[in-house]
């Protein structure tokens, strides 16, 4: 009777209860929004010596993404109140990464530089624990947020290319400019957008409209970066994600069909243009040495080490080797923090490949597999998976797609 009463009492007076529960909650989840953007924004490194046209010196660039690190840690502690974690193997892992990475970079010989590393690796895995209560949300909160950011990157790309031109395609290679990001990363934030927008829309979860203007977009930038790798890992974790949806989506099997009569058609008739394309102006000379990185490479295995450093390695650099890119993960890990860091490494690509292969078929198991296929395809002529870095903020990504479904308790 007094529950009753008090709704009648509630509806004359005009309150409405729900809206008291529904607010905090929209509230919550737009700040683990914000949580992601501040991530993402972290990876983003300032490059001063990139094109741009914002008038941004180069030490207050890299204080707002630095800082943005900082602003994430204070945000999810905010909305993780009581703190409340997962268990996470993966989480575990990256931990233990982080630790050894501290440990090799207290011998490093730039000490400073290396501490501050490996202080943000320790920084930015907390932050994804933190964040692990949203790991099971139905409604693929982080996988859609993170989406959202790249159509924003890309957005702020577009836009720099259409008010200077000449100044975003300078060695005609597409560069963000509004925020200074080199072709490289823009074709990895383009095709990692269109990637999941093509393996949400395969899954039923996006709008055809949405799907065909983003990779409208997506696609064309990426071009226009002419980053081979982005494009080769986008095609490869596509393909599988699209193979482990076949059985279960007519959409897939017609779209891996169209795929097929596609790239057939194209490699008859645009042959020469794509090998133009992939060549990028290089004779077949510097494109057999990886554009100079064997020889890096080479250097890096031929330098000699203690069985301390050959474990452990030289501490976290910024993968770089005697001044030029090291521009492998692998290498630039056993570089950076040795066998160990490696191993570690490895565990963690095959924790989230392993857990994706079990997964049962659907949205979660396809964009799980795009992420890892992606990533471990990049890997060999890309660094990241043993920093903080956009590759290892989609693994992690990938990781809370093949969350245990046994434990998980629903975010609220």
């Amino acid at each position: 009777m007094s529950t009753g009463l008090s709704e009648r009492l509630t509806n004359r007076i005009g309150i409405r209860p729900t809206r008291r529960v529904v607010a905090p909650e929209v509230r919550r989840r737009r700040r683990v929004q914000l949580v992601w953007a501040l991530l993402v924004l972290n990876v983003m490194t300032f490059f001063p010596g990139s094109p741009h046209l914002l008038p941004i010196p180069g030490m207050v660039g890299k204080l707002i993404a630095q800082a943005s690190l900082v602003g994430a840690l204070m945000l999810v502690l905010t909305v993780n109140r009581p703190v409340r974690v997962r268990p996470s193997v993966y989480i575990f892992l990256l931990v233990v990464l982080a630790s050894e990475a501290l440990l090799a970079s207290v011998r490093a010989e730039f000490l400073f530089g290396a501490l501050f590393r490996a202080g943000r690796l320790f920084t930015f895995a907390m932050v994804l624990w933190l964040l692990t209560p949203w790991w099971v949300r139905r409604d693929l909160l982080l996988v859609r947020t993170h989406l959202i950011v790249l159509w924003f990157i890309l957005g702020s790309v577009v836009i720099g290319l259409l008010v200077a031109p000449g100044v975003a395609m300078t060695e005609e290679r597409l560069n963000g400019i509004l925020w200074p990001i080199p072709p490289t990363q823009v074709g990895h934030y383009a095709a990692v957008a269109a990637g999941l927008t093509i393996v949400l829309w395969l899954s039923g979860l996006l709008r055809r409209s949405v799907a065909l203007v983003s990779v409208v977009v997506a696609i064309p930038v990426l071009l226009l970066t002419h980053t081979r790798t982005a494009l080769i890992a986008m095609l490869a974790g596509v393909l599988i994600a699209g193979l482990s949806l076949f059985t279960a989506r007519t959409r897939a099997r017609r779209f891996l069909a169209i795929g097929v009569g596609v790239f057939t058609i194209g490699a008859l008739t645009l042959g020469s243009v794509v090998a133009t394309w992939l060549a990028r102006g290089q004779d077949s000379e510097e494109v057999t040495a990886l554009t100079g990185r064997r020889a890096v490479w080479d250097s890096i295995l031929a330098t000699p080490r203690s069985t301390f450093e050959q474990l452990f390695g030289f501490g976290l650099s910024n993968k770089s080797f005697n001044g030029l890119p090291i521009d492998s993960n692998w290498l630039g890990t056993y570089y950076d923090v040795g066998l160990v860091g490696v191993a570690i490494t490895i565990m963690l690509v095959l924790f989230v490949l392993t857990a994706a292969w079990f997964r049962p078929q659907g949205p979660h198991r396809a964009l799980a597999l795009f992420l890892v296929a992606y990533c471990v395809v990049a890997s060999f002529t890309e660094s990241g998976l043993s920093e903080a870095s956009p590759y290892l903020l989609e693994l992690t990504l990938a990781a809370s797609l093949v969350y245990n479904l046994n434990t998980r308790e629903g975010a609220r």
